[in-house]
């Protein structure tokens, strides 16, 4: 984004393999879709494994695809929390909206490094695993896994918001945020 290439994206799941019974991967799955949910672009996208073998109508082999990719494919537990953030993410499609049309007039960021935000605030400046998505919301991925909680920086000169508990924080401070499997820690700003 600090680059102008606000339409960035990843595939979620990574695009070759990723055995979709393997639990490490649903829970590496789960982790990617919160994260996805908060990029400019969001698409669940690869070739799971295992692979199968395809023929042409008539029998000849053809490039082997994946196995099934589809936010159902993973599970019921798995599918209801990405669920969630679909319909999460639609919610905030006139947020991001926003978002997209601040990138095209002015070159802002849609994922925006903590210290593009808050440039005066010095620990901003060492944060790699956190970001705003846009002015509002601070996202604050889990990226290790088995993971069920995490250290969150939240930047000096305002309050912050636990999206999911309510409960609300001064800034300027690293709180300790609660987040099982189906929690990506997210705090709004004031």
């Amino acid at each position: 984004g600090l680059v102008g290439i606000p339409w960035w994206t990843t595939d979620i799941g990574g695009f070759h393999g990723g055995d979709g019974e393997d639990p490490a991967f649903r829970e590496l799955l789960v982790r990617w879709f919160q994260y996805g949910t908060f990029c400019p672009v969001m698409r669940l996208h690869g070739d799971r494994s295992p692979e199968r073998e395809v023929t042409r109508q008539g029998g000849e082999p053809s490039c082997p695809t994946g196995s099934d990719n589809e936010v159902w494919s993973f599970g019921a537990d798995v599918y209801e929390v990405l669920a969630h953030y679909l319909r999460l993410r639609e919610t905030l499609r006139p947020y991001v909206r926003e978002l997209m049309k601040q990138a095209h007039e002015d070159g802002s960021p849609v994922m925006r490094a903590m210290f593009y935000s808050f440039p005066d605030d010095a620990a901003c400046w060492d944060l790699n695993d956190q970001y705003m998505f846009g002015d509002d919301i601070l996202v604050a991925p889990v990226v290790e896994l088995g993971a069920r909680e995490r250290d969150v920086y939240l930047p000096a000169g305002c309050s912050w918001t636990n999206v999911h508990d309510g409960s609300v924080h001064p800034g300027g401070q690293t709180v300790r945020a609660a987040a099982p499997l189906e929690v990506i820690p997210l705090f709004t700003r004031d």
